[in-house]
């Protein structure tokens, strides 16, 4: 991360939360808070004298709320933004309708009473903010967002354990991304397994929403869910996933709760290794964007044992962390931008 000075606007129509953030956030040589909206019409006029160079933007506003405003801004005025989201059933929605439209990254608002939470809360906001400032949003320029109008949501029928899988890897960034590859295949694809770096109760909201844009089935990952082609299972939230053989000795998922890996519970090398072990060469892996290197290492095991790998490439990641690892310890047989993933992904398994 750069350590140069990181410009932050906070934009929240509660005082006590932008009090806060500033005092928080304040404390760190990195960060200098140029100013505070309590509306967006405010925070369109701060953004055009000040220049920041992170958001942090809160959903819920009178006037008009963030993400109408993030719909407006990004395709104009494209800059990373972090949202500040409450951990309601309605808030996890919001906030992944956030990521589609362009939010780099978010976080639970802030719960005052309790100090040492907020502590911790501040803690994380820092971190991502740093990321956020690293972050390649330049592809929203003049672009339009994704459609809201959805599919209904389907189910499986009597469909076949997989003989093939295709499992999928992402940190910051991956929302949007996963959701471009995911949307794009048809139904008559092999199994696929995802782990999306994402708290407990936003990945249920996830799979939700990737399923009623998708093609295939798909849903959060439980204990004995099989593995089954045109299905897509999602890593849930504080949990790794591993496959295991259950009682039809059909490949099936394990939610596991262990110590993290890389930092991360659910990690993306755990769901790797785990495929590798069970699918080996009879495996595709594939990298999106996102900090750090989990999935690195896996991604690395999948390709000696003869699966054929993809990374993410540079210009179309928002953070080309994860899939810059990969292609540097030669991990990754095809570097692709975003919207060639699927076509390549389809070509491989095409009847």
């Amino acid at each position: 991360m750069s350590l140069r000075i990181i410009k932050v606007l906070i934009v929240d129509d509660s005082t006590i939360v932008r009090e806060i953030l500033t005092k928080g956030l304040s404390k760190d040589p990195n960060i200098e808070i140029i100013g505070s909206a309590p509306d967006v019409f405010v925070a369109r006029d701060m953004i055009v004298k000040l220049n920041p160079d992170v958001i942090t933007l809160d959903i819920e506003m009178p006037r008009m709320n963030g993400l109408d405003f993030l719909e407006k801004l990004m395709p104009q005025y494209p800059l990373p933004v972090v949202m500040v989201s409450s951990l309601t059933q309605k808030g996890q929605k919001e906030t992944i309708r956030a990521l589609e439209l362009g939010a780099v990254d978010f976080i639970p608002k802030p719960d005052a009473r309790t100090a040492n939470n907020l502590d911790i809360m501040i803690k994380e906001l820092i971190i991502k903010i740093k990321i956020a400032s690293t972050s390649n949003v330049s592809h929203w320029k003049g672009s339009k967002s994704v459609s809201k109008k959805l599919k209904s949501t389907h189910f499986l029928k009597d469909n076949k354990p997989s003989k093939e899988i295709i499992t999928i890897g992402a940190s910051t960034g991956g929302t949007e991304a996963i959701l471009n590859v995911i949307r794009d295949l048809p139904a008559e694809m092999p199994g696929i397994l995802i782990t999306q770096h994402m708290p407990k109760g936003f990945t249920k909201t996830f799979s939700e929403r990737l399923n009623s844009c998708s093609n295939m089935y798909v849903k959060e990952a439980e204990d004995g869910d099989e593995i089954l082609d045109g299905q897509v299972l999602l890593a849930p939230g504080d949990f790794h996933i591993k496959i295991v053989k259950n009682n039809k000795n059909i490949n099936s998922i394990k939610c596991i709760s262990s110590d993290k890996v890389n930092g991360h519970r659910p990690a993306v090398d755990v769901m790797f290794e785990s495929v590798n072990e069970f699918f080996g060469k009879h495996s595709t892996g594939v990298i999106l964007t996102g900090m750090g290197k989990d999935g690195v290492l896996g991604l690395l095991k999948l390709k000696q044992s003869g699966a054929f790998t993809i990374g993410q490439n540079k210009e179309s990641c928002v953070v080309y962390g994860m899939p810059k690892v990969a292609f540097e310890i030669g991990a990754v047989d095809l570097q692709l931008p975003l919207d060639k993933i699927a076509i390549k992904l389809k070509s491989i398994y095409s009847k």
